[in-house]
């Protein structure tokens, strides 16, 4: 019990609640947690953008790893305004006023917007594409179909289509965001380093 313990008490001598605690700044194992919730943003918002995108173009994988794809996003999605206080905690302890910082900041402010457009059309997209697989699924038991009601039972598959479209615009918007945003960071980071 005591190896179990000796880790533990490490571990939480230096995370989250000790390193809060004592500065009122956020801390992961001594490492400042916007580094480390910043590689979850810029890893899990473009593979969510991805399967997206993925999800879009093909109805079984849809099918298949709709569920999963929504998580994805979702702890994403969720990820961001994470960042964006531990940035703002981290440039509040550097009190930096370089240019390249603020930009940093400025970009990520923009992300969330980009992120929850993106939440929102995974969600719309996963709701008409199953009313779109019923619609076809009916249509294909029915025998005898009206001009107008044939015309009326497409509805949810051009919605669905339509969404589909919607979220490769978001998903490829906000790829390019956190691209950006990252761009920013990392020049920020290596010109304090280099200059």
């Amino acid at each position: 019990m005591a190896t179990i313990a000796g880790p533990l008490q490490w571990f939480g001598h230096t995370a989250l609640s000790s390193g809060f605690r004592a500065t009122g700044f956020l801390t992961i194992a001594g490492v400042p947690a916007h580094a480390l919730v910043v590689a979850v943003v810029a890893v899990l918002l473009p593979l969510a953008a991805l399967c997206s995108i993925v999800m879009a173009v093909h109805a079984g994988f849809r099918r298949r790893f709709g569920s999963a794809t929504l998580v994805l996003a979702a702890v994403a999605v969720a990820a961001v305004p994470l960042a964006q206080y531990t940035g703002k905690q981290l440039l509040a302890r550097l009190a930096s006023t370089d240019p390249l910082v603020a930009r940093h900041v400025e970009l990520g402010d923009e992300l969330l917007p980009y992120a929850l457009g993106f939440g929102v059309g995974v969600v719309v997209l996963l709701v008409a594409g199953k009313l779109a697989d019923r619609e076809r699924a009916a249509s294909k038991d029915a025998t005898a179909k009206e001009a107008d009601g044939a015309a009326s039972g497409k509805t949810w598959q051009r919605i669905s289509t339509l969404v589909s479209v919607l979220v490769l615009a978001m998903a490829t918007l906000t790829t390019v965001q956190v691209v950006r945003v990252g761009l920013d960071g990392a020049q920020a980071v290596w010109s304090e380093k280099t200059g």
